[in-house]
C-alpha cells in the first residue's frame, strides 16, 4: 500500500486530503502542521510520498523540502500550491519537489498525483507549469550553448525531452509518437541519464531552458507523416482520425 505524509497547517484541509485519499486505498501515515515536523516524520515514517503545503509558519514547505532532499530521504516531495502560484515554487522543485499540485486538485486528480509521484513520473498543474517556466525563463542567461550532454540525445530522445517539456505523461507519448510505452519508458531513462537529471521535473526545466520543443513531433503525427526515420520497428506510423484530431487540438492549445 503507497504511504503518504500530509503537511500543511489548516487542520481542515489535512482532514479533507486524507478522506480522500484513504477512500483510494491509500494509507495516511501521518500529518504535520508546519515544515520542522514533516520533515522530522519523513524522516521517521518513511513514506512514499509528501504532500507539501507551502505557506507554512516557523518552517516553510520549501525549507522542508529542501531538508528533507538534502537528508537523502526516500520519500517524494509534491508541492501544494495556490492557482496565483507562491512566489518560490520555483525554488521548491529546484531543490528536488517531485511535482506540483494546485489546493483545488479535484479527488481524482490527487489520487493520480499519488500513483504518478510513486511511478517516478512528475505530477504538474498545467497552470502552475507555465507560469513556474516563465519564471525560470526569466532568470535564465540568454543565448547559453547547449551542454554536451543534450547533444548526446539521439532524435528521438530529443523528440521525447520536448514532450515532457510540454508536460505530457508517458503514455500521452506513446499516442503522439506511435509507439509502445515501454519504447517510451527507455527513452526517458536515457534521457535522465545522458542529462544525469534527477528527475522529470528537472528534464522540463532542461527543456525549456535549451528550447527543445515537442512541436516539431506534435505537427508531424497530426500531418500523417509519423516519426518516419526514428519510428518503432514494427509500429503502424500512421496514427488514427481520433488520435489526429487530439493532436491538432492540443498544437492549437
Amino acid at each position: 500500500m503507497t504511504r503518504v505524509l500530509l503537511a500543511d497547517d489548516q487542520d481542515l484541509a489535512r482532514s479533507g486530503l486524507r478522506l480522500i485519499l484513504e477512500l483510494a486505498g491509500i494509507e495516511v501515515v501521518g500529518e504535520a502542521g508546519d515544515g520542522a515536523e514533516a520533515v522530522a516524520l519523513a524522516a521517521e515514517l518513511e513514506p512514499d510520498v509528501v504532500f507539501m503545503d507551502v505557506r507554512m509558519p516557523g518552517t516553510d514547505g520549501l525549507e522542508a523540502t529542501r531538508r528533507i532532499v538534502d537528508a537523502g530521504l526516500p520519500c517524494r516531495v509534491v508541492i501544494l500550491t495556490t492557482f496565483d502560484l507562491d512566489r518560490h515554487v520555483y525554488d521548491a522543485l529546484t531543490a528536488g519537489a517531485a511535482g506540483f499540485l494546485l489546493k483545488d486538485a479535484s479527488a481524482q486528480q490527487l489520487v493520480s498525483a499519488v500513483e504518478r509521484t510513486v511511478a517516478g513520473e512528475a505530477p504538474m498543474a498545467p497552470q502552475v507549469l507555465a507560469r513556474m517556466i516563465d519564471r525560470y525563463l526569466e532568470r535564465a542567461a540568454p543565448s547559453t550553448p547547449e551542454p554536451p550532454r543534450l547533444q548526446s540525445l539521439s532524435p528521438r530522445e530529443r523528440e521525447v525531452l520536448g514532450l515532457i517539456g510540454a508536460g505530457l505523461t508517458n503514455t500521452e507519448i506513446a499516442e503522439r509518437l506511435v509507439v509502445s510505452l515501454a519504447t517510451v519508458k527507455t527513452h526517458v531513462r536515457s534521457i535522465l541519464a545522458k542529462l544525469d537529471a534527477r528527475d522529470r521535473v528537472q528534464v522540463v526545466l532542461l527543456a525549456h531552458r535549451y528550447g527543445v520543443t515537442g512541436q516539431d513531433a506534435l505537427h508531424r503525427a497530426a500531418s500523417g507523416r509519423g516519426p518516419s526515420s526514428h519510428a518503432e520497428p514494427g509500429t503502424d506510423q500512421r496514427p488514427g482520425v481520433g488520435t489526429i484530431r487530439s493532436l491538432r487540438s492540443t498544437a492549437r492549445r
